[in-house]
């Protein structure tokens, strides 16, 4: 525990606020380099990112993660520093100590200890680290994975370390995540004094009847590993300020999270439907974060179910639930990918912490994983 711990700290004091990695991967490729991992680095625009390999062959086993983190917020509000990793009362404290440089910190660990026991190993064992998870996501992960697509390079099992416990470390895999559209709608209408509204058009009122459809609006019943498709309106603006004038333009920003049963084109298709039943004049840009991903139960949760059983003696339970994460991009070139790591409660929070056991805890999981999908 020590040694992850150590590491953990050294990470935490380093500010990688998105997209600023701040040295953090340079200490873990000094590592890597020193147990024989071939490094390529990676760097696109302001973002850096690696890919890691030692050994050759199938299975590629790869680990995954970022080394960049939130704003800390209001420093008033810690009670110590967030970049002064600190221990007190059984936790360590600091930003990114869940959100996650532990989880970092325990893959080298891991991987070292690995490393002393099967010098000699079978298949390959990666590393894919990028500086822009927490920000735009436009030049980290999904740019090496275009780089790694290219060369035909496929990931066998992919292990993403982002937080996925709940209450206690081992309770949660995910195994899969909603996919992300959203929208910017502008509904067009004529502006006017609000006491000659026959003189005008409002677009709220227009939009009203649309906004209740859709709002009702059963997208789909979800499956045996989605819950339903949701849609949830974020923003709505109008208005000059004035309350004497009726606007011309009201603008509404929605977004789906959405299972398999959906594709970003069906939700597109059905909300235009929808708009123009209400034959409004209207404008619609779509953005689209992430399709659904999903890895049925097979060897690699069977290896990871495993090893938190035997570590944590804890049964884990399959979860789609939650934001989107780098897995929607790596799932592309990996055949099984899960998402696994510390308890989930403080993440992007003041006083963001980690249990002392849970480090230990977590590097072993995660040797014990390696052990049983090489080994």
């Amino acid at each position: 525990m020590n040694d992850t711990l150590s590491l953990t700290e050294a990470l935490i004091r380093l500010p990688s606020g998105t997209p600023d990695d701040a040295g953090c991967q340079a200490l873990m490729i000094a590592r890597l380099e020193a147990i024989g991992f071939r490094v390529e680095r990676m760097r696109h625009g302001q973002v850096d990112n690696f890919w890691a390999c030692r050994g050759a062959g199938s299975p590629v086993v790869c680990l995954a993660g970022h080394t960049d983190v939130v704003p800390a917020g209001p420093l008033a509000g810690w009670d110590s520093p967030p970049f002064e990793p600190t221990v007190r009362d059984g936790f360590l404290y600091g930003r990114g100590a869940a959100d996650m440089k532990t989880s970092l910190a325990a893959f080298v660990c891991a991987i070292e200890q690995f490393v002393a026991r099967h010098p000699d190993h079978p298949g390959t064992i990666a590393l894919l680290i990028t500086s822009d998870e927490e920000g735009d996501a436009v030049d980290g992960t999904v740019r090496v994975v275009d780089a790694l697509a290219a060369r035909g390079e496929i990931i066998d099992y992919c292990i993403v370390g982002e937080p996925t416990s709940v209450d206690r470390l081992g309770d949660t895999i995910k195994n899969g995540r909603r996919g992300s559209l959203s929208g910017t709608l502008t509904v067009k209408g004529q502006q006017g004094h609000i006491a000659y509204p026959h003189l005008a058009k409002n677009p709220i009122h227009l939009l009203a009847p649309a906004l209740a459809e859709l709002t009702e609006q059963v997208w789909d019943r979800g499956n045996a590993h989605f819950p339903p498709t949701s849609w949830q309106v974020s923003n709505l603006n109008a208005g000059t300020g004035a309350g004497n004038v009726i606007p011309g333009t009201a603008e509404l920003r929605f977004n789906f999270r959405f299972s398999t049963e959906q594709t970003a084109d069906s939700l597109k298709a059905a909300v235009h439907a929808i708009l123009d039943r209400h034959s409004l004049d209207y404008d619609l840009v779509w953005t689209l974060s992430g399709n659904p991903f999903l890895t049925e139960p097979g060897k690699l949760t069977a290896a990871i179910g495993a090893a938190i059983r035997s570590v944590c003696n804890t049964d884990t339970e399959l979860s789609t639930t939650g934001g989107t994460s780098d897995g929607r991009f790596i799932k592309r070139i990996a055949r099984e990918l899960v998402e696994f790591g510390p308890i989930n409660a403080t993440i992007h929070k003041l006083n963001e912490r980690i249990a002392l056991q849970d480090i230990n805890l977590l590097t072993q999981v995660y040797f014990n994983t390696l052990e049983n999908l090489l080994i």
